[in-house]
């Protein structure tokens, strides 16, 4: 099998051969997780294979006679530690907030983009360290070609064949260490020769061979809207060969006739922190290299491996096979709409999870708006965190894919920005507590930045404070939450001090706010308004997790009835005329409206206000303005849309998303779709697109958000045959080891409970369990089981001209089974 993959040059469908593929076991042995192809990447950097340890991040180009391995470090960011506090926003504030109220948006929104918005930096931009290249001697005519990445391993391989010798490179970015490490070998001794050299985009860099006959480049980040590029750099190769001969060049290094050689890349930074960048960079990256120099190649290899597997292995995934494994994986994407290729769905389900294995380590850097890759000096949006939707989509997969140590780059960002966002709750809003915009960088920049439609928008520290409280429904850790619990007071402290009663219902609002990035006719063609639906529903989960949250530590009554009080006089959300929930206070929704962002949706998902099953009606109107905003979509936005199609319990329509998904960009009406190397396309690349699918097919199979644990609440017909997953993580710390169906109902089913209590289960069919753990019975009450309460959201306004019906679900069972702690417990099909 691998001969004839190898020695595919180009493939072509034919219907016979696809047919009689479909018709062969659909249910066979799993085929190995790889993206693999039969051409070399060439100059498309979306063509290349993404490697990275959370640290390191590289693209491997797997080109013949130039080889590019183009590196990044989570820390080479442009500019220095700065703020962009607009000092002006405080005294306009009640100008402003006077506009919107008496109905002049366009005079609002003016002042804010004079006053309110920074006038200093809009971000920082995240930049690419440079490249090592490997210039081959006498490798053209190449035949046998073949590369792939790995990830079930994160190993990226090249091999193909030139003068009857077969050459083989393997590149990894360690887990176990921090370099990157390449092998080169070939089936024939003595004959491997290449030259090497690094290069870089920046402006200030220097390449030169050190004593120790490694090459050393050394750069410093650029400035960027009047801030100081300060970030220092230093990244070390060093060259192992075994055999020939290496000699130095001028800027560059000479292997000739060597058997095998290995090469070790460290990089270091001076970055300690957003507010220090007192270290040493070039120390840094020389102890790395002088770490793993006497190291085995292989050893290093298999340690790198395990440490992988650690992570990446707790969850598997069958949907079925087609036998089309055996094809390109650009082609697979070419033809994946034409054919059913179900495997293909769950490689990129694993894709995802390896991304974020790969970009998000303990101790390093959040993902940014491209992870942990990116080859330009000024990428689009900077590729910096955007957190009105996009950071947050980017670990939507990290609790419930079993990756929790891979959010805690993210909780760490929301700790230092409670710290830096203080300075910008006093400054622009005279408040106590802390906030932080639509934007943010390495440097934890609060302000307002852009321009008015995005920028006036507080609540990114109040979307990012829900992943806080996620990560302790998920693990039950009290001691954490203790942690977390002052950020989110401080926060309910800012919402307490920001909001304003709005005159006609005397409802408390954000004021002034935005539904973010989108505008309505209705309010003069702005974005500026008070009490956007969006901003109700994330101000109502800070007020929400900040009473549970204190009430797990027995802590802060006084505080909390405040809270509650306040909570009390939020705008419920509203069912309008065209029968959609409502994106504004006021009714002025366009049914004809298609902008990507369709952000009141938030309460149906992440969020739990919206239930097919506590607020039916606001349920069957959140999925009217689904419906009416369409399918067509930008890449990120048509990950959230399989999401919600999911939570909407349609999971033939989140298919239908996923096929538009996995589409080569460029062919979707209105954008979207995927690269050939399986990134995201917004376009340009942008990576939440892929964790937003990753967690939209978890939500398809498994949710744990509404009272219970849901067992395949949207299985698509295409997918209903036969399938099984394991590994999965609900909340209130319940681990779905196994689950497996068959036409559609749960045949198998083991659940372990990692603190107890309540198991509750909503079912397509009835399971049976061993009577040694007890009765399943029937579920007719509330779920004891705190992790699992469902706060009671506040009545729809509903408008007299609506005719809304509830749209009647699949038909359900409802189960409990008290648990005990670390237990695990088997159920079967009757």
């Amino acid at each position: 099998m691998l001969k004839l993959m190898t020695t595919l040059n180009s493939v072509r469908f034919s219907v016979g051969l696809v047919l009689s593929l479909l018709l062969s076991e659909s249910y066979a042995q799993i085929a190995p997780l790889k993206l693999w192809y039969n051409t070399p990447s060439g100059e498309v950097w979306e063509n290349a294979m993404p490697i990275g340890n959370g640290k390191i991040g590289a693209m491997v180009y797997g080109n013949v006679d130039k080889e590019i391995i183009q590196l990044n470090e989570g820390t080479v960011w442009s500019g220095s530690p700065n703020r962009n506090d607009n000092p002006d926003a405080l005294k306009v504030l009640p100008q402003i907030r006077g506009l919107i109220f008496s109905g002049r948006y366009k005079e609002a929104e003016k002042l804010v983009n004079e006053s309110l918005v920074s006038k200093k930096s809009k971000g920082q931009i995240f930049q690419p360290v440079g490249s090592l290249e490997i210039l081959f001697e006498n490798h053209s005519g190449y035949t046998n070609y073949y590369r792939d990445l790995n990830i079930e391993e994160a190993i990226a391989k090249t091999s193909y064949k030139v003068g009857g010798i077969t050459f083989t490179r393997e590149v990894f970015t360690s887990l176990s260490d921090k370099v990157l490490a390449i092998e080169l070998s070939a089936d024939k001794r003595g004959s491997i020769s290449f030259k090497t050299r690094f290069s870089s985009p920046h402006t200030k860099h220097s390449i030169r061979i050190n004593d120790d006959k490694e090459l050393v480049l050394n750069g410093n980040t650029s400035d960027h809207e009047g801030v100081e590029g300060k970030v220092k750099f230093s990244s070390i190769a060093k060259v192992i060969n075994q055999g020939g001969h290496l000699i130095v060049n001028d800027e560059e290094l000479e292997v000739k006739n060597a058997n095998s050689v290995v090469i070790f890349i460290s990089i270091g930074t001076n970055f300690n922190s957003y507010s220090d960048l007192g270290g040493d960079e070039m120390g840094r990256s020389r102890a790395e290299i002088k770490s793993v120099a006497r190291s085995s190649f292989a050893q290093m290899k298999l340690n790198h491996i395990a440490a992988y597997k650690k992570y990446f292995d707790r969850v598997k995934i069958n949907l079925g096979e087609s036998g089309l494994s055996d094809y390109p994986t650009d082609v697979r994407l070419k033809n994946f709409r034409k054919v059913f290729d179900p495997g293909f769905i769950s490689l990129y389900y694993q894709f995802g999870r390896y991304l974020l294995i790969s970009s998000s380590q303990p101790n390093g850097q959040p993902t940014t708006l491209q992870g942990l890759w990116n080859d330009k000096l000024t990428p689009p949006w900077d590729s910096k965190y955007t957190v009105n939707i996009n950071t947050e989509m980017n670990y939507w997969p990290a609790e419930k894919t079993n990756l929790s140590e891979m959010h805690e780059p993210l909780i760490q960002m929301v700790r230092d920005l409670s710290m830096s966002g203080k300075e910008t709750a006093k400054t622009m809003y005279g408040a106590r507590g802390w906030v932080t915009h639509h934007n943010t960088d390495i440097w934890r920049t609060t302000g307002a930045v852009d321009r008015a439609i995005s920028g006036m928008w507080t609540s990114g520290g109040a979307w990012l404070s829900q992943h806080l409280w996620e990560k302790y429904l998920y693990s039950g850790d009290v001691t954490y939450l203790k942690s977390v619990y002052p950020i989110l007071k401080d926060l309910g402290l800012f919402y307490l001090d920001f909001l304003l009663e709005e005159p006609v219902n005397k409802w408390m609002v954000v004021s002034p706010g935005t539904s973010p990035e989108n505008s309505s006719v209705g309010m003069e063609g702005t974005s500026i308004t008070a009490g956007a639906t969006m901003d109700n529903q994330l101000v109502f989960d800070v007020f929400t997790n900040i009473i549970r949250a204190a009430k797990v530590l027995e802590t802060d009554k006084a505080f909390v009835s405040e809270i509650r009080k306040m909570r009390d006089r939020l705008p419920p959300m509203s069912v309008g005329k065209h029968n959609q929930l409502q994106e504004w206070l006021e009714d002025i929704d366009d049914p004809k409206d298609r902008h990507r962002h369709i952000s009141h949706l938030y309460g149906l998902f992440p969020s739990n206000q919206i239930s097919a099953y506590s607020t039916p009606y606001l349920f069957s109107a959140a999925r009217n303005s689904l419906i009416q905003r369409g399918d067509v979509s930008t890449g990120w936005s048509m990950g959230w849309k399989v999401n919600w199609w999911a939570k909407l319990q349609d999971g033939n329509q989140a298919y239908k998303l996923i096929q538009n998904q996995l589409t080569p960009a460029g062919v979707n009406e209105g954008g979207g779709g995927t690269y050939n190397n399986l990134f995201d396309a917004h376009p340009p690349f942008q990576i939440d697109g892929n964790f937003g699918c990753t967690s939209g097919i978890t939500e398809m199979l498994m949710q744990s958000s509404d009272g219970a644990i849901h067992l395949l609440p949207a299985l698509p017909d295409a997918l209903a045959t036969k399938g099984a997953i394991s590994g999965l993580r609900a909340r209130g710390g319940f681990e779905i080891l196994t689950m497996e169906w068959k036409d559609g109902k749960v045949v198998k089913l083991i659940v372990k409970s990692n603190l107890g209590g309540n198991l509750r289960l909503r079912l397509p069919n009835r399971l049976n369990i061993s009577k040694r753990f007890g009765t399943l019975k029937y579920a007719t009450e509330e779920n004891p089981n705190p992790f699992y309460y469902v706060e009671k959201t506040a009545p729809p306004v509903i408008s007299p001209e609506s005719t809304i019906e509830h749209k009647i679900l699949k038909e359900t069972k409802l189960f409990d089974l008290k648990t005990e702690k670390g237990i695990t417990y088997t159920f079967w099909a009757i």
